[in-house]
């Protein structure tokens, strides 16, 4: 062999190690760990069309995985439980570090959610639970949610004929919110002071579905109801229109939650008796930190802040973080003001001067 060749073939072969080491150095930070270079967090929504979504919950998600200086990219199942485990796959293959997942169907997303876990890919049950020890299950108390909605409409209304607009039966957040607001009535109703006289789940929380049930509630009862419980704020507003087109608005207790803008206005106007805020800004900033942190390596056990939840059907104890939420009613709706959740002029539409006091 020519000593020409030698010396090429000692050069490749030097060029060779140098390209395997800096294929070693750069998989550390591009593979999830070291200092976040190279993350990318993959959010799977159900249904990105509720106003809390895009509003709140995705540029707190934005501002919390920016802690590691993560890139964002997400779906929109479009309320179709089979399409959402077509993007939790598509995800993946665009190359998420860890997935956050507000399931449509918290049963049938769990084995796209055992096979991001088996590929090595944290995943985040973000707002619902999804029942898998290995995710990180992140969300409100939801069964306070429950207690603060009843208390606030017991208060209200002791006694009389109630009427129950749930969420939706596929989501395990329906039965916890439920199980609060029992928490708080059972007792009247086992005592008579307070009668059951309609109950309903409600198809993917849907304001039109909800407003449909209320509608017959009020047929079958000739009107005699004295306060609805209804599961969250789109619910409710479906639930005061029904109200308002027999006259009853502001008559009956109605309950909420999630601080829509729209409910806090109807809190000020006195159609609505609470809505349970749970400042999603918290919620998603908590959720995208997570998702850091476990694409960088951090064991699920020392994630900061959390507590077990031990789950309904399955009995999984659970890695959770569950924050706090309160309840808005017209005596502290200065609170959500401050906070700058909604301004004065969006509270105070068509509110008469004096009735409320953030409303002057």
């Amino acid at each position: 062999m020519g000593k020409r060749r030698v010396w090429a073939l000692l050069a490749l072969f030097v060029l060779v190690l140098a390209a395997c080491g800096e294929d070693e150095e750069g998989g550390e930070a591009t593979g999830g760990g070291g200092d976040g270079e190279g993350i990318t967090i993959g959010v799977s929504w159900n249904n990105y069309n509720e106003e809390r979504w895009a509003k709140w919950d995705e540029p707190a998600i934005k501002e919390g995985i920016a802690t590691c200086d993560a890139e964002y990219i997400s779906s929109d199942a479009g309320s179709s439980a089979e399409q959402q485990l077509t993007d939790v796959e598509n995800l993946i293959a665009q190359g998420a570090d860890a997935l956050l997942i507000l399931a449509q169907d918290t049963e049938a997303i769990v084995p796209a959610v055992q096979s991001a876990l088996e590929q090595g890919i944290p995943t985040v049950a973000y707002d619902r639970l999804i029942e898998d020890p290995g995710a990180l299950y992140v969300s409100f108390d939801n069964v306070e949610v429950g207690r603060l909605q009843a208390q606030a409409v017991y208060e209200q209304v002791p006694t009389g004929n109630y009427v129950f607009i749930k969420g939706n039966s596929a989501d395990p957040n329906a039965d916890f919110v439920h199980s609060g607001q029992l928490e708080v009535l059972q007792a009247a109703i086992d005592a008579g002071d307070i009668v059951n006289v309609g109950e309903s789940y409600t198809d993917n929380w849907d304001p039109a579905v909800a407003q449909t049930n209320m509608e017959q509630f009020l047929t079958e009862n000739n009107n005699d109801v004295q306060a609805v419980v209804a599961s969250n704020d789109g619910m409710a507003g479906g639930v005061v229109a029904a109200l308002e087109a027999q006259g009853l608005a502001g008559s009956v207790a109605v309950s909420g939650q999630d601080g829509d803008l729209a409910a806090l206005n109807r809190v000020a106007l006195g159609t609505q008796t609470v809505s349970v805020w749970k400042d999603a800004r918290l919620l998603g900033k908590a959720a995208g930190e997570a998702a850091c942190q476990l694409a960088q390596g951090t064991p699920l056990e020392e994630i900061p802040d959390t507590v077990i939840f031990t789950t309904p059907v399955n009995g999984y104890d659970m890695t959770s973080i569950l924050l706090t939420p309160q309840a808005i009613t017209q005596e502290n709706l200065d609170v959500v003001v401050d906070a700058g959740w909604i301004t004065t002029d969006e509270l105070c539409q068509g509110v008469p001067a004096g009735t409320v006091e953030v409303c002057g």
